[in-house]
């Protein structure tokens, strides 16, 4: 009898690292700005920088990232300071932090933003594989009246929802 390789119940392998661990999502970035293209790239931190993301302690509320010299920088990012770590090796917490891309993609994305009215935001951090990943996108602003449409098309989604589930509207 022939035993068949793959089975139904066997542990999982240690592919589940790929899977994405999110620390922070800028959910102002998704409100404030109509994302057009997003991209992923690494981030240069240092040691205590990691272990203050491990906690969790960061925001990207006010962030955004620029292009000089071909590089890649994330500005007003805040990482708050790693407790345990003591005052001398701490970092400074709004400090810039290059972002790691390659060169193509880097100028594929200085094209982009020539246009005027564009600019690039972080979406989210997380941790893939171990390593301290950004999630930017290449963003166009929003206008006042589009975030209340956007309000309203989400309010009528809701209600609609509701409405299938057998709700009563208000």
């Amino acid at each position: 009898m022939a035993r068949s390789s793959s089975k139904p119940n066997a542990p999982k392998s240690h592919d589940d690292k790929d899977e994405r661990q999110i620390i922070t999502t800028n959910r102002k970035a998704r409100h404030d700005y109509v994302i057009l293209e997003t991209f992923e790239a690494g981030i240069e931190l240092r040691g205590t920088e990691v272990k203050a993301l491990r906690d969790a302690k960061a925001q990207l509320v006010d962030a955004y990232a620029t292009i000089e010299t071909g590089q890649l920088y994330l500005r007003n990012a805040h990482i708050s300071i790693y407790d345990p770590g003591g005052s001398l090796a701490n970092h400074e917490p709004t400090r810039t932090r290059r972002l790691l891309m390659h060169r193509s993609e880097i100028r594929k994305i200085q094209t982009q933003l020539e246009q005027s009215g564009l600019t690039m935001v972080p979406l989210s951090l997380y941790f893939l594989r171990g390593k301290v990943k950004v999630e930017l996108a290449v963003v166009k602003g929003r206008k006042s009246f589009d975030k209340r449409d956007k309000i309203d098309e989400r309010r009528a989604r809701k209600e609609i929802r509701g409405i299938m589930r057998g709700e009563r509207p208000e």
